[in-house]
């Protein structure tokens, strides 16, 4: 499996061999930290997605505990817009180890597939530190609308080529969402958001008929009344909403779409640092509270080192990769 003409054996393999970066980025503005010294300064988690979505929600309940910990200051910079490249290319270009990335993997994983031209290379520019949470998406209507179930959507649909609104989150949930209308012989309007959560308000003003993200960024709505809940993609139902069906009951394992955010470092970041991130973040999201608090915004905790990271985006990646073949695209990069 490749992505984006890299193999996720470098990866797995900790990228010792790794390349010159391709993107124009100074270098480190200090030499890398070491693990007893780290961090010296200000610590910034750059986001792919804006205040309210699942990967916000967590970065703000880890802060402060962090911050605690580390004696320095952890600033959350928001940067959503152009499919996480926003994101991605401000991280990259600060070459930073007190510069982390903390994204989803939706954010990225489907680039190599819909992008006509990658400036990164993920293997390469970027290096695995923590695995946090599995985030749980969710299949939504209007609560105004007549379609009661995704099976009631789905014949709608159908009936009506062309006619409905439709909007994934960006990443592999649009990704999964274009496997959807295709495996269902469904013709729809793709409606594109730069900030998913004004997708969740376009959705409750009927503006959209149907929305694929987290559960985190439509939960104030739905509970609210505005939204409808048709259908969780994890496997097992979720304990915060276990009234609410999977996808692999109602017969659509098509959109058991994985996502899991995870911290990510510049590309030289030593292993020993990034073990001592991942230790520090695995024990404030271990808090009882914490975690609590994350599942009720439809996030699991699923911490992990750097290791554990790396397997699961290969995971990812053999799932992204077998929905682009049915969707008959090949890697662009």
């Amino acid at each position: 499996m490749t992505l984006g003409g890299m193999t996720f054996l470098r990866l797995v393999l900790g990228l010792a061999l790794a390349s010159p970066i391709a993107l124009t980025a100074p270098a480190f503005a200090q030499q890398a930290s070491s693990p007893q010294a780290w961090p010296q300064r200000t610590v910034k988690f750059v986001l792919p997605f804006g205040a309210g979505s699942a990967t916000d929600v967590a970065a703000r309940l880890m802060t402060e505990k962090l911050q605690a910990k580390w004696g320095q200051p952890v600033v959350i910079e928001n940067k959503p817009g152009a499919d996480g490249l926003l994101a991605i290319t401000a991280f990259l270009q600060a070459n930073d180890d007190h510069v982390l990335l903390y994204s989803s993997s939706a954010s990225f994983m489907a680039h190599p597939y819909t992008l006509d031209k990658l400036t990164y290379d993920f293997a390469r520019d970027m290096t695995p530190i923590a695995r946090v949470t599995d985030t749980v998406l969710c299949l939504n209507v209007p609560a105004a609308s007549a379609n009661k179930t995704l099976n009631e959507f789905v014949a709608e649909a159908r009936a009506r080529p062309g006619k409905l609104n439709v909007t994934g989150a960006p990443g592999v949930p649009d990704f999964t969402l274009d496997y959807f209308l295709k495996t269902q012989g469904i013709k729809a309007q793709k409606i594109p958001f730069k900030n998913i959560v004004e997708a969740a308000t376009a959705l409750a003003g009927n503006q959209i008929d149907f929305l694929l993200t987290s559960v985190a960024i439509v939960q104030p709505l739905a509970s609210a009344g505005k939204i409808r809940v048709v259908a969780v993609t994890s496997r097992e139902r979720a304990s915060f909403a276990p009234d609410i069906p999977t996808v692999y009951e109602l017969g659509f394992g098509g959109l058991g779409v994985e996502t899991t955010a995870g911290l990510y470092g510049p590309k030289d970041m030593p292993l020993a640092l990034r073990e001592k991130i991942a230790r520090d973040v695995i024990e404030v999201v271990s808090d009882p509270i914490i975690t609590e608090r994350l599942l009720a915004t439809g996030q699991v905790v699923r911490p992990g080192g750097p290791a554990e990271l790396a397997e699961t985006i290969r995971e990812q990646s053999e799932l992204t990769s077998r929905i682009a073949t049915t969707l008959e695209l090949k890697p662009k990069n």
